[in-house]
């Protein structure tokens, strides 16, 4: 068990949300962004720099018993800025000693082609960031069978919940909508089932890949609801919650994207990711639940405390 000192590299929601999960267990926590600033409570260190530079990634890493790797960068930048911030953090933990967790999504599988995405699926991606994200993670493989550092990668589906924000397909352009009963829009065919990967259970997870002797090594799924869902019905199950009596959703139509994409440079990236919604997209976790008992929140929950992140958003006050 790690009880030293955890540096978590990235204040997005996984960053907090792992950070969160930290603090439950006791862990003195060190944050890591480009501003020093973060919304977490002051007794909480919050560094900032650049994690892309090996000097400042090593500074900040320093003491620590375990990193975390939560950044992601824009979208539209992850070429220029992704490996070098990934290069950062891996040799701030290799410096340090530390065990390294990593943060990842399934992008580097390719297509599902009608079977669900499991650990040993190998590396098949059509997609410029998919290919990247397979080139970073088998990185950070070679480093921990080189044995240069402890590495535990941690890979989760679009995700949804608490400080979710507008990249989350079920986030800024649902829960809002369905709390005022007006109508919510998402990116692809609402009618496929596609899993979504609750922001804590991520947090959570990660932790637990930061403390359990049998998490290095190895590529985890982070858990799931075992029951896939279609993105149309988890819609109704918001809006069931936010009392509302019928659900107002409209998917965005791929040609309203594609012309978008023209002028905004974040949209034009989700385009050659849309093959995740055209076919079930469902991403096992079995085997993070079945080795190291790490169940996903059940969805009813889920939800329900993501409603109420948003309630609390709007009556809390400004300035």
């Amino acid at each position: 068990m790690n009880t030293g000192l955890h540096v978590v590299f990235g204040t997005g929601a996984i960053g907090l949300a792992t950070a969160d999960a930290l603090r439950r267990r006791g862990r003195t926590v060190r944050l890591i962004n480009r501003s020093g600033h973060a919304p977490v409570p002051h007794d909480i260190e919050v560094l900032g720099g650049d994690a892309g530079k090996a000097d400042f990634a090593a500074d900040a890493a320093r003491g620590a018993s375990v990193v975390y790797q939560t950044l992601n960068p824009p979208y539209s930048h992850w070429s220029e800025q992704f490996p070098a911030l990934q290069a950062g953090v891996l040799s701030a933990a290799e410096s340090t000693g530390a065990r390294l967790v990593s943060m990842e999504n399934v992008y580097m599988y390719g297509r599902p082609a009608g079977r669900p995405l499991t650990e040993d699926r190998g590396d098949a991606a059509h997609t410029r960031k998919g290919q990247l994200r397979a080139h970073m993670a088998q990185e950070l493989l070679r480093a921990h069978r080189a044995g240069r550092v402890e590495v535990a990668i941690g890979r989760a589906s679009d995700y949804f919940g608490p400080r979710g924000g507008a990249q989350s397909n079920l986030g800024d352009r649902v829960f809002p909508a369905a709390q005022h009963g007006k109508t919510a829009t998402v990116f692809g065919n609402a009618d496929q089932p596609h899993t979504y990967t609750y922001i804590p259970d991520i947090g959570e997870a990660l932790a637990v890949l930061g403390e359990h002797a049998d998490a290095p090594g190895e590529v985890w799924h982070l858990p799931n609801d075992p029951h896939t869902r279609t993105t149309r019905q988890l819609t109704d199950i918001i809006y069931r919650q936010a009392g509302q009596n019928r659900t107002k959703l409209r998917p965005m139509p791929s040609l309203l994207l594609r012309a978008l994409g023209f002028i905004n440079p974040t949209v034009r990236e989700l385009l050659e990711m849309q093959y995740q919604f055209e076919e079930p997209f469902i991403v096992d976790s079995s085997k993070i639940t079945q080795r190291l008992g790490i169940s996903a929140t059940p969805i009813d929950q889920a939800i329900a405390e993501t409603l109420r992140s948003y309630t609390q958003e709007q009556i809390s006050p400004v300035g």
